[in-house]
């Protein structure tokens, strides 16, 4: 195990395909041997360990530069469960040593043409950029600012390309007017309800059609997922566009997991074209949780964070990734997933802080079973003076079986149910449909009053016919809408 990383092991290093000076061989060779045993070190070309508490972020299964997925645990990695959950780690120690805000800084995600060679040398290059003998200057002052003002000169432009430019700023969207209809109704204060329904299985999309129109006039979006725990489905694109044409407003979800940065341009420039207006990026469950034969594992091109970043300014800046100009800017309403019990509240709102300051402008949380768990999550946003700056829609899925209540439970990431619900669950005998919508209504009712919440995010997991009653019971639906069938087969 590497000495100052809590990592497992040190796994091999990123080589590049391309030829490089002996001068550069021997400074990669000398950086490999002590930053790999000391750090974990895996020579991705952009060392970020000042930003990440002293642990290499590249350590983590899913290559996230920018936090940790909404499946972190203090437990382990639930990729690799004999690993620790490396940004758990790192926002520990971070927190220990007093740097936590350092973890709000957009990172950028990896450049190629530099994995697997030296970090060093740029180092040095900008010391030279700087002045070698001011810099030597500034750090032996007793001057902390100074210090501090010194270091950034040197390492900033290093980490942070000028193809990239990132920062850990707030950026409020450039324009004025809304896009969708789902941010008109988050902006005229309406609260809203959107629902997803599951893409098909096959080229067969009469089932999903006829759930988006059962949904439709109860809910402001329809969500479509993207391949969820890596298992083949329609593309959500595809869905979406099928959703315009039942006039239904689609939220369209894009897994950074089966993403590079050029394939993600290139499909919002087509969504945004199509009509497609609402955007969700996640990071997409790990290929680990797919059927055989696996893909390629070992890292994705971009994180979440990075799409938000690459799409904001593609809409408010006019900008390509590479900085070409785009004449025609894309329209979208850019979201991202929250996670209240993913691990401790305070980490947890760093991360949503980050995707809020890289683009974020609504959140769909993950499940929620514990009202007073997810008030603990929402205190700390307010804390971090961003409830104002983003729409929040709580996710809440009805429980049609025990089986899928403990599977919830046991094996998805970020979801924790309560032992009364469960065991309320488990005294429903025969009646534990009728009692996961229930439980569902209550939920709803301890949480549409809270701070910071906007609107419900309904999951069903393919019970689309339960969503109108739930609507409806729950006090959400348009007053010219009839009172749907009892529906719980």
């Amino acid at each position: 195990m590497p000495l100052f990383t809590p990592g497992r092991r040190w796994q091999p290093a990123y080589y590049p395909f391309k030829k490089v000076s002996k001068g550069q061989r021997a400074l990669a060779f000398v950086e490999r041997v002590s930053k790999g045993p000391l750090f974990g070190c895996r020579m991705c070309g952009n060392c970020l360990l000042q930003e990440t508490a002293f642990i290499c972020p590249m350590e983590c299964p899913k290559g996230a530069r920018n936090g940790p997925c909404g499946g972190s645990t203090e437990a382990h990695c639930y990729v690799d469960e004999t690993r620790p959950c490396i940004w758990y780690e790192i926002y520990e120690r971070a927190f220990k040593m007093g740097r936590q805000e350092m973890l709000l800084e957009v990172l950028p995600p990896l450049d190629w043409d530099k994995v697997g060679g030296e970090t060093w040398g740029d180092v040095m290059r900008q010391v030279q950029v700087v002045g070698t003998k001011k810099v030597f200057t500034a750090l032996v002052k007793r001057d902390k600012e100074a210090r501090a003002a010194t270091w950034d000169a040197v390492f900033r432009p290093v980490r942070q390309p000028d193809w990239w430019q990132g920062d850990a700023e707030y950026h409020a969207p450039a324009y004025d007017e809304p896009v969708s209809e789902l941010e008109r109704r988050l902006k005229a204060g309406e609260f809203v309800v959107t629902a997803e329904v599951a893409p098909p299985l096959s080229a067969a999309t009469g089932a999903m059609c006829r759930n988006v129109e059962l949904v439709r006039p109860y809910v402001a979006a329809v969500n479509f997922t993207d391949c969820p725990s890596a298992t083949p489905r329609m593309s959500s694109i595809a869905c979406s566009t099928m959703a315009l044409q039942h006039d239904a407003e689609p939220v369209l979800q894009i897994a950074a997991r089966d993403r590079t940065r050029t394939g993600l341009q290139a499909e919002v420039l087509g969504a945004s074209a199509l009509g497609i207006r609402n955007i969700l990026c996640l990071s997409g469950d790990h290929a680990r949780m797919g059927p055989p034969p696996q893909g390629r594992m070992d890292v994705i091109d971009i994180d979440a964070v990075q799409m938000l970043w690459i799409l904001r300014r593609m809409r408010d800046e006019g900008k390509y990734l590479d900085g070409r100009n785009l004449k025609f800017r894309p329209q979208f309403f850019l979201g991202a997933a929250g996670a209240p019990f993913a691990s401790r509240p305070e980490f947890q709102a760093i991360r949503e802080h980050k995707k809020v300051n890289a683009g974020a402008q609504f959140f769909q949380t993950n499940l929620v079973y514990d009202p007073d768990g997810l008030e603990i999550w929402l205190n700390e946003l307010a804390k971090r003076n961003i409830l104002d700056k983003v729409y929040i829609l709580i996710g809440i899925t009805p429980l049609k079986t025990l089986k899928m209540a403990h599977y919830m439970n046991d094996d998805v990431p970020g979801v924790f149910i309560p032992q009364p619900i469960l065991k309320r669950l488990e005294a429903a005998g025969d009646g534990v449909a009728e009692e996961g919508v229930q439980i569902a209504l209550e939920l709803i009712e301890a949480i549409k009053g809270k701070q910071g919440v906007n609107g419900i995010h309904l999951m069903a997991v393919g019970w689309e016919e339960i969503v109108p009653r739930i609507v409806t019971e729950a006090g959400l639906a348009r007053p010219q809408l009839a009172q749907p069938e009892l529906c719980l087969n």
